[in-house]
C-alpha cells in the first residue's frame, strides 16, 4: 500500500537515528554538516508529525523516550535499506555517459556482437559503445593498454596479466560451391586433401586461417598455399561461390548462405575445427554497461 502523504522525510529520521547514537543533537548536527538549531528544530518538526515525543533533552546530551527508542529500533533496516538504495542510484549517475569501448576479432565483430549489443543498448540507451576489430594479439594489446574496456578473441594468444574467461566456441567449417567436384566426390573428405588443395583463404594473422593451421599442424599436414588472400568475410564467400576454391569460414558466417543453397557444407574426417571463444578484460570484475554486455556474450555464445 502507498505511504500515507503524512510520512516523514528519511533525512529527518536518519537525523533523530544520529541523534540516539551520538546522544546529542550537537553531535548529530555536525555528523549531518548542518547546526544545531536546524537540527533542533528538524527534530521537533518530526515530533509534531508523528505526534510523539522522541527525545528528553538535557544539558548533558539527548536520550530517547521509550517510544523514541522504539522508533529508533524500527529504523535501523529501513535505513540500512535506504542506505543501499542511495548507493545504487549513485552507481547509475555515475555511469551515465560513460562510454564501452570494445575490440574484437573480426568474426566476432561481425557476426556476434552486433546481436550482443542490443540487449546493453536496451538497458543503457545513452551509453555510447565504441567496437574495433583487430587480430587476436591487436585486441589483446587494447585492452592491456586500457584502450578497450573489453575484448573478444578466438585464438590462443596469450592473456598474461588480464582476466580471461572461455563464453563458448565457434566450429569451422569447409564450404564449397555447389558445382564444387568435391560435391560428387565419393568417400568422406579428409584432412591430407584439404591441406594439399589451394583454399581461398583470409590474409595472414586472421584467428581463422590460423586456427585451420593449427588443426593441419596437430593432424601432421601444413596447407597449400592459398589460391587468394582476402580481409573480408564477404569477399571469402564471394570468391567461393564464384569456383574460385574452397574455404574455411566461421558455421556463423555461412548459415544464411548455406540455407539459401549458395554454399555447401563439408565433413571433413580427422580434422577437428573447433575453437574456443574468449572474453577478455583488465582487473578482476566487470561492472555496469561492460559487465552487462559479457553476460549476454554468455549466454548467447553458450553452446
Amino acid at each position: 500500500m502507498p505511504l500515507p502523504s503524512t510520512f516523514p522525510d528519511l533525512v529527518s529520521l536518519d537525523l533523530f537515528a544520529s541523534v540516539v547514537d551520538l546522544g546529542s543533537v550537537s553531535r548529530a548536527a555536525a555528523a549531518h554538516g548542518i547546526s544545531q538549531p536546524s537540527a533542533s528544530a528538524r527534530i521537533a518538526g518530526l515530533e509534531r508529525r508523528l505526534g510523539i515525543t522522541l527525545l528528553h533533552r538535557a544539558p548533558g546530551g539527548s536520550v530517547p523516550t521509550p517510544e523514541g527508542a522504539l522508533v529508533a529500533d524500527w529504523l535501523s533496516q529501513l535505513l540500512a535499506s535506504a542506505a543501499d538504495v542511495e548507493a545504487a542510484m549513485q552507481a547509475l549517475r555515475s555511469r551515465r555517459g560513460r562510454r564501452v569501448r570494445v575490440a574484437a576479432t573480426r568474426t566476432i565483430a561481425e557476426l556476434s556482437l552486433p546481436a550482443w549489443l542490443v540487449g546493453v543498448r536496451d538497458r543503457y540507451p545513452a551509453t555510447p559503445v565504441e567496437l574495433e576489430s583487430a587480430d587476436a594479439a591487436g585486441v589483446v594489446a587494447r585492452v592491456r593498454e586500457g584502450k578497450a574496456d573489453l575484448g573478444f578473441i578466438e585464438s590462443s594468444v596469450p592473456t598474461s596479466g588480464l582476466s580471461s574467461a572461455v563464453i563458448g566456441t565457434d566450429r569451422l567449417v569447409v564450404v564449397v560451391d555447389p558445382e564444387h567436384p568435391w560435391v560428387r566426390r565419393r568417400g568422406q573428405l579428409n584432412a591430407a586433401a584439404l591441406a594439399a588443395t589451394p583454399l581461398v583463404a583470409y590474409a595472414p594473422g586472421s584467428p581463422t586461417r590460423q586456427a585451420l593451421e593449427d588443426a593441419l599442424r596437430k593432424a601432421g599436414l601444413n596447407a597449400s598455399k592459398p589460391v587468394v588472400e582476402l580481409a573480408q568475410t564477404a569477399s571469402v564467400k564471394a570468391a567461393v561461390m564464384a569456383g574460385r576454391g574452397p574455404a574455411v569460414l566461421s558455421r556463423l558466417a555461412v548459415d544464411v548462405d548455406v540455407a539459401a543453397g549458395r554454399l555447401l557444407i563439408l565433413d571433413v574426417d580427422g580434422l577437428e575445427l573447433e575453437r574456443r571463444i574468449r572474453a577478455i578484460w583488465s582487473g578482476r570484475t566487470l561492472d555496469g554497461p561492460a559487465g552487462d554486455l559479457l553476460a549476454v556474450a554468455r549466454r548467447a555464445a553458450r553452446p
